[in-house]
């Protein structure tokens, strides 16, 4: 009888502990991850391409071609004009300075939630054998969700003064924006506006290409062994998934090209039976004009380049790699009728303001 009342009172104690600590638990938990979602830079208005990554995952996910890599896809290929001129369904996932691991662990996330026709790589990544900036890595990184994918993308790309748990708990990284806070912390604390069109970053200023420099002389131009590991990977996942892998190296002037980078990149895609596409090579055929089709002097293209090079590419993809137009499937031209009407308005809002001297 005694055993039994001093249980019963060993478990009035515990109970009035997990009702004193539970719910001090959850307050503690709770505004820790609000004050997370407050420091976590938003990426809305100034360094936008930290909201790319995250933005695929409210996409109605069957796209016929996936574009992955980094600014020389995301601001050269417009998938509104593939659509209008082709029939193509396509979305970049793209992020700046995405390397080649970066890429291939969101190709792996992507084919876990859709398998496109084709995906589309930018190659200039593989100029890079070794993790880069941290702040880099944080616009690629912070914006996937929670997987396999995401936790090997950490792994592979952090620098060695980086720390796994900082990117399981951003706010150990960010605790001290306090004094960075702006006023875009609080008008997107809950919902981000969209910053790409389909993954694309629109800009239609004009700054030509004059002057643009030749390359520097190399020590070795040889692409290193751990790009060319993440490389092989990735052609093996599309292998595997019945999907069709296009390399491509988008015609921006600088970056410098090298003929020696080229010449790896046919060898490989060669061997491995990949079509692959240098569009430097063929500028004119395009119609890009660098005097009017960039808008960083030779960087990047501008709305203009961006659309004379998608319709290009576009008819690469349907008439070498076999992809049918899909007008007539009658939700996905009501998707593309919205996504257009927001493109266009876009693009007048940056016109406007570009000939009234606001941009």
């Amino acid at each position: 009888m005694k055993k039994r009342r001093r249980q019963q009172r060993k478990w009035k104690r515990r109970k009035r502990w997990i009702i004193r600590t539970v719910p001090t638990v959850f307050v503690i938990i709770l505004v820790l991850s609000l004050l997370q979602r407050l420091l976590m830079p938003k990426y809305m208005d100034d360094v936008m391409e930290g909201g790319m990554v995250q933005e695929y995952y409210d996409e109605v996910k069957d796209h016929d071609v996936i574009f992955i890599g980094d600014c020389e896809l995301y601001e050269n290929i417009s998938p509104a004009v593939l659509w209008e001129e082709y029939g193509i369904n396509s979305y970049i996932r793209g992020s700046a300075q995405q390397l080649v691991w970066q890429s291939y662990y969101l190709l792996e996330e992507t084919l876990t939630y859709e398998k496109p026709e084709v995906v589309v790589f930018n190659v200039l990544a593989m100029e890079f054998n070794e993790p880069q900036q941290e702040a880099y890595n944080r616009m690629t990184l912070d914006g996937m969700r929670w997987s396999k994918s995401k936790i090997g993308c950490i792994l592979a790309s952090m620098r060695e003064d980086e720390h796994f748990i900082d990117y399981v708990f951003p706010l150990l990284r960010y605790h001290s924006r306090w004094s960075q806070l702006t006023e875009d912390d609080f008008r997107y604390f809950w919902e981000k506006k969209k910053v790409t069109y389909n993954g694309y970053y629109m800009r239609v200023d004009v700054k030509p290409a004059v002057n643009v420099p030749e390359g520097r002389v190399l020590a070795d131009y040889t692409f290193g062994d751990y790009a060319y590991k993440y490389l092989d990977k990735m052609t093996k996942l599309c292998e595997k998934s019945g999907v069709e892998l296009v390399l491509v190296k988008a015609p921006s002037l600088h970056p410098y090209w090298y003929e020696e980078w080229d010449a790896q990149i046919r060898d490989y895609a060669q061997k491995h039976g990949l079509k692959y596409y240098n569009f430097l090579d063929v500028t004119e055929e395009i119609g890009l004009d660098f005097s009017k089709d960039t808008y960083d002097a030779g960087l990047h293209l501008n709305l203009s380049g961006a659309e004379k090079l998608s319709r290009y590419f576009g008819k690469i993809l349907t008439d070498e790699c076999g992809l049918e137009s899909r007008r007539g499937e009658s939700a996905l031209e009501e998707r593309w009728e919205d996504k257009i009407f927001e493109y266009q308005e876009e693009r007048a809002r940056q016109t406007y303001e570009l000939e009234h001297g606001e941009k």
